[in-house]
């Protein structure tokens, strides 16, 4: 009976050990989810901006700004796969309002 005992406290100690680990992991990836979706927004918010410029008169055409747009394209489409295995919540109001602003024009083609 002392062997069914102790092995009923070790079960209980070793779950409730898991439970306490499990919940410490899940708040981290709370906070790497919440901190992703801010960086996402950052992102997303650059990329309009450098769109933006480049649309400009006197930017318009400049070799490093439309490589700046290229790249900044090729991290936003990384973000985006990061975006999808987390799914964590972005604010939909401000992630309409960054889509409904013009993408970059079409870069030249090299």
């Amino acid at each position: 009976m002392t062997t069914i005992h102790i092995l009923s406290v070790c079960s209980i100690a070793l779950n409730a050990f898991l439970i306490w680990y499990i919940i410490k992991i899940l708040k981290k990836f709370v906070y790497i989810s919440d901190n992703l979706a801010d960086l996402f927004l950052t992102i997303k918010a650059f990329q309009v901006f450098v769109s933006s410029m480049y649309s400009m008169e006197s930017f318009y055409g400049e070799p490093m700004i439309q490589e700046l747009v290229m790249r900044i394209k090729d991290v936003s489409e990384e973000m985006e796969m990061f975006r999808d295995v987390f799914e964590y919540s972005l604010d939909a109001e401000l992630e309409e309002e960054l889509d409904a602003t013009p993408e970059d024009p079409t870069p030249l083609e090299e």
